[in-house]
């Protein structure tokens, strides 16, 4: 069985999630490719997908939900999981009782669900290093404004296990159709 994990990062973040969950989806043998969504090259060839991208002001990357919409069709015909990362910090609910990783889920997910069906959607924290080169305008706009930079806790929030158990679900999820397939070949 063939996963690609695809991913669109802006400070790469997302690319080591990616990175983890393509390292665990390994250790049980599964043949997966690891490649940024602009660099994945001929999809068709993959059984299985897991796709993730950062998510700014609640929207995913627009080079991830482009990857979503321009391979709906195929990704509507195998096992898929999105996943996003963004959220700052470690406290899962927020100030209003909010679970903050549900809050922080992207927009996009619920219109490329609808299109693709994914097996499972994820959300985790993500990283935040203030002395890294802003990219785009609202980047760039945050870090002339002292009270936004102050509200945004540098760090790498990452959930490591999270990540991992996570991804160790798919892997099993995976096994079991990959047995399915070979029952009925």
């Amino acid at each position: 069985m063939k996963i690609l994990v695809a991913y669109a990062t802006r400070h790469g973040a997302t690319r080591g999630i990616a990175e983890r969950i393509a390292r665990t989806l390994e250790r049980p043998g599964l043949e997966v490719t690891l490649r940024p969504v602009n660099q994945a090259g001929a999809v068709g060839e993959h059984d299985a997908f897991v796709i993730g991208g950062a998510a700014y002001m609640f929207h995913w990357l627009n080079e991830a939900t482009s990857f979503v919409r321009r391979h709906r069709s195929i990704l509507a015909s195998r096992p898929v999981w999105l996943f996003s990362s963004g959220p700052l910090g470690t406290e899962r609910v927020d100030a209003e009782g909010q679970d903050a990783l549900e809050a922080a889920e992207p927009r996009e997910f619920a219109e490329l669900a609808a299109e693709i069906l994914p097996r499972g959607q994820r959300v985790f924290f993500g990283a935040y290093d203030p002395n890294a080169k802003p990219i785009g305008v609202m980047e760039r706009l945050t870090r002339m404004m002292p009270a936004a930079r102050e509200a945004l806790p540098a760090g790498d929030f990452r959930d490591w296990p999270e990540i991992e158990a996570w991804a160790d679900g798919i892997a099993r999820e995976l096994q079991r159709v990959a047995v399915g397939a070979d029952a009925r070949a």
